[in-house]
């Protein structure tokens, strides 16, 4: 990095040029930036409903930053299919030591007196437990979402996988999620007109 330019932001920029679910074949194609925009959107109101109907004391503006840059190390190492990167303990292990140089090496485009700010919000380790319980729940909620905008659209291809996350978001019991998919989720279903009332 000479002359005091950083490449940082023009890289992450880069994430909307990486697609998502590749192995499958997609009615409606998605990319990691619009993902990551989802998921921020999620993870800030699954806090503020936390904060609101659950007793929570999160702070929702860190956790949507934080999401933001919660896929950010894919500009370096592509999307990794679920189902590949959690094949066996080996290919996890494996894929996170890729995850934790990937985030080094995105911190270390940034100039020096930057990184400790930027840090917690690349480096996933770093959040606090709560903050990464809701980006996660967010992150699952988007997969499930996209999956249902698939089936409507015709593709089935997307139903195994949109029952076993909606399982896994069952399984893990957040109620805020629990609220989000009572509330939110039906009006994915509507055309543009019922939407405006």
């Amino acid at each position: 990095m000479g002359n005091g330019v950083s490449h940082f932001f023009a890289y992450v920029s880069r994430l909307r040029w990486i697609k998502r679910w590749g192995l499958m074949r997609n009615a409606i194609e998605e990319n990691v930036a619009t993902h990551s925009w989802e998921v921020a959107t999620l993870a800030h109101a699954l806090a503020i409903i936390r904060n609101r109907h659950f007793g929570g004391r999160v702070n929702a503006d860190r956790i949507a930053a934080a999401a933001l840059y919660h896929d950010a190390t894919e500009v370096i190492t592509g999307d990794m299919p679920t189902p590949v990167k959690y094949h066996s303990k080996v290919m996890r292990e494996a894929f996170g030591d890729i995850e934790h140089k990937a985030e080094a090496e995105l911190l270390a485009l940034l100039p020096e007196d930057l990184r400790e700010d930027f840090s917690p919000y690349v480096r996933e380790s770093q959040l606090p437990a709560e903050d990464k319980e809701l980006i996660k729940a967010a992150d699952r909620l988007s997969a499930w979402l996209k999956c249902q905008a698939e089936i409507r659209a015709g593709n089935k291809e997307f139903e195994p996988a949109a029952r076993q996350i909606r399982k896994r978001l069952d399984e893990d019991g957040l109620p805020e999620v629990a609220y989000f998919l009572k509330v939110f989720a039906p009006s994915y279903e509507q055309p543009l007109d019922n939407l405006l009332g």
